[in-house]
């Protein structure tokens, strides 16, 4: 996953009902969003709208940060 950067926001300000979001981005292409769904058991994905967001908002995540099922899903969605 050649410059794939993974994001959060700090202290906690995104976090829906206590889930955990975060956002990626490749090189130079979109931001997205990452928002794990309990009752489906799986991670959700959306766009993020450039109107919507501020990404000077966002502070890079560790790698070990990230969930291992949420790993498994950006490999999937970032395919080389």
């Amino acid at each position: 996953m050649n410059g794939l950067r993974v994001y959060i926001k700090p202290n906690g300000t995104d976090l829906r009902n206590s889930q955990e979001v975060f956002y990626s981005r490749r090189g130079n292409g979109p931001y997205y969003r990452w928002l794990y769904e309990e009752k489906a058991a799986q991670w959700r994905v959306s766009r993020v709208i450039a109107a919507d967001f501020t990404p000077q908002s966002l502070a890079m995540a560790s790698w070990k940060a990230v969930p291992v099922a949420l790993q498994t899903r950006l490999g999937e969605h970032y395919l080389e």
